[in-house]
């Protein structure tokens, strides 16, 4: 996925996981944030943000945030993309340890939990799920940057897969 009009802004508050509050040069908007995890070390006062212009002219908010600097270092914040690029990835042959894939799909419910992908070989099939990574520390990425009840079901079900035979990835 490639973002089509973007800008830079200076982020100034963030009053709950949907909504924030930037500057655009010398205007003040409120803009959608894609991410609705804390983002606590990005997401700060002063910091640049990096913004796309909706393509719904209609939406309430001209821009969301997909991505913001810490230090010298761009981190990607939009949640929609890491599961995109693992598609695209896997559907182009570029991740080596997913070949000759003759099913893949997207959003698949497997027990109580929904996996980002399913996938099947001639000699496997099985679940990735894949997480976007928002925490960095003395640059370690890591994940969560929350407690998350809903990512310890998601591990839990992956382990019940595996054991009933699945090939089972949480990348």
């Amino acid at each position: 996925m490639k973002y089509t009009s973007v800008t830079v802004a200076e982020f100034i508050k963030r009053p709950n996981r949907f909504i924030a509050h930037v500057m655009v040069g010398n205007e003040e908007e409120i803009v959608h944030v894609r991410n609705t995890g804390r983002c606590r070390e990005i997401l700060r006062e002063g910091a640049v943000v990096v913004l796309e212009a909706a393509k719904n002219k209609e939406r309430k908010t001209k821009y969301s945030i997909i991505a913001g600097y810490k230090g010298d270092t761009l981190i990607n914040i939009d949640s929609q993309i890491p599961n995109m690029v693992v598609y695209q990835g896997i559907i182009e042959g570029n991740i080596k340890e997913f070949h000759d894939i003759t099913k893949l799909s997207r959003e698949t419910v497997y027990g109580n939990s929904r996996f980002d992908l399913y996938f099947e070989t001639k000699e496997r099939k099985g679940f990735i799920e894949v997480k976007g990574v928002t925490l960095e520390t003395e640059g370690i990425a890591m994940f969560p940057d929350a407690p998350t009840q809903r990512g310890c079901k998601h591990i839990y079900e992956m382990i019940k897969a595996v054991e009933e035979g699945y090939a089972g990835f949480i990348s």
